[in-house]
């Protein structure tokens, strides 16, 4: 790991000096000649990804660095390959990326690798970014986060559930669903259904499965998108207040049914930190030519502007050693207060 590390730290050297020479100006800030590119694999349906894209903003005018978001239209990884393809041929400063495939965006990463461009990945687990050689990952482990959410059902009572799973080629919806069943002790592939994005098809898919396994004692949507579907899809098939419904991240919408009782809890990622954060550690990476985790890390706690952001929006990272983590953090009735403002929008 560490001659992955010195290797990194040459090759981003030599990529500065190169910009250096082009440019007839020493890099003292990233922002004077950088310009970075932030990829996901997000649909531009998915509402979820907007608090992304604000964190990923306010990073871009905090740090004086421009940053071009792109995504596939409808959430295809292939068109992601496609899509990270293109911006080692535009020659960004740097790359921000989720891996929702691993083998996949390793290929389509080929040219960003082969140009020593420095990368950060974002959205789940810090393991698959760092076998991609990133110099920083921020996001939430997913099975930890899944198997948690699993433990708040079980000490409810809960030893049955059905997984929703929006996304059937994304390891990290997976993970979610696995850590869940893990905790209640039943095997997740027979509680999981494949049932795409749209919540007008979830909401019939619920429904039928509700109705062919009346026992069922929970439901676990993975998205607030999908919550939405799952709520209804409860209430066609006449199980409203009978069923324990739980849902991965935050919407006006999910908070409501919060409030109302209709969802147990939702679980926190922090999405506006997987934004914010990522532009932050590229920005520092770059101004301090370094590709050390640790010393990101460090500059990163340090920062004012950093520390500001955390406070007004009432965020919480979880600095390691190298990494950061986004979550997972728990909202519910009893702590929705200070997450209501901003939801949607910084949380």
């Amino acid at each position: 790991m560490e001659q992955t590390k010195s290797g990194m730290a040459r090759r981003v050297l030599a990529v500065l000096a190169a910009a250096a020479l082009v440019t007839g100006f020493g890099i003292s800030t990233a922002g004077a000649e950088e310009r970075f590119v932030m990829v996901s694999h997000g649909s531009d349906s998915n509402v979820w990804w907007n608090t992304v894209k604000n964190g990923m903003r306010d990073a871009s005018e905090d740090f004086s660095v421009p940053v071009d978001y792109r995504n596939p239209p409808t959430g295809d990884t292939g068109d992601m390959v496609r899509i990270l393809e293109q911006a080692a041929a535009r020659n960004y400063s740097g790359v921000i990326t989720t891996v929702p495939n691993f083998e996949m965006i390793q290929k389509g990463l080929a040219g960003v690798s082969a140009k020593h461009i420095p990368l950060v990945t974002i959205n789940g687990g810090p393991d698959l970014g760092m076998k991609l050689g990133a110099i920083m990952h921020i996001g939430q482990p997913e099975y930890e986060a899944g198997k948690a959410a699993g433990e708040r059902a079980k000490a409810a009572g809960i030893h049955s559930f059905l997984c929703v799973n929006h996304g059937a080629d994304i390891q990290a919806l997976w993970d979610r669903c696995k850590g869940f069943a893990d905790a209640i002790g039943v095997n997740y592939k027979q509680a999981t259904i494949d049932s795409g994005e749209d919540p007008t098809v979830i909401k019939s898919k619920v429904a039928a499965y509700l109705r062919l396994h009346p026992t069922t004692q929970a439901v676990l949507a993975l998205g607030p998108d999908q919550a939405t579907g799952v709520l209804q899809g409860v209430n066609d098939a006449g199980m409203k207040g009978k069923i324990y419904v739980a849902t991965f991240d935050l919407s006006p919408d999910i908070l409501k049914a919060i409030q109302s009782g209709d969802i147990a809890f939702a679980v926190d990622q922090q999405p506006y930190l997987q934004g914010y954060l990522s532009v932050a550690a590229l920005a520092i990476a770059i101004r301090d030519k370094t590709t050390d985790g640790a010393h990101i890390v460090a500059a990163l706690k340090s920062d004012e502007k950093v520390k500001a952001r955390l406070v007004k929006y009432d965020l919480k990272p979880v600095y390691t050693g190298t990494t950061v983590s986004s979550g997972p953090s728990f909202v519910t009735k009893t702590n929705i207060t200070p997450v209501e403002k901003y939801a949607g929008t910084y949380r």
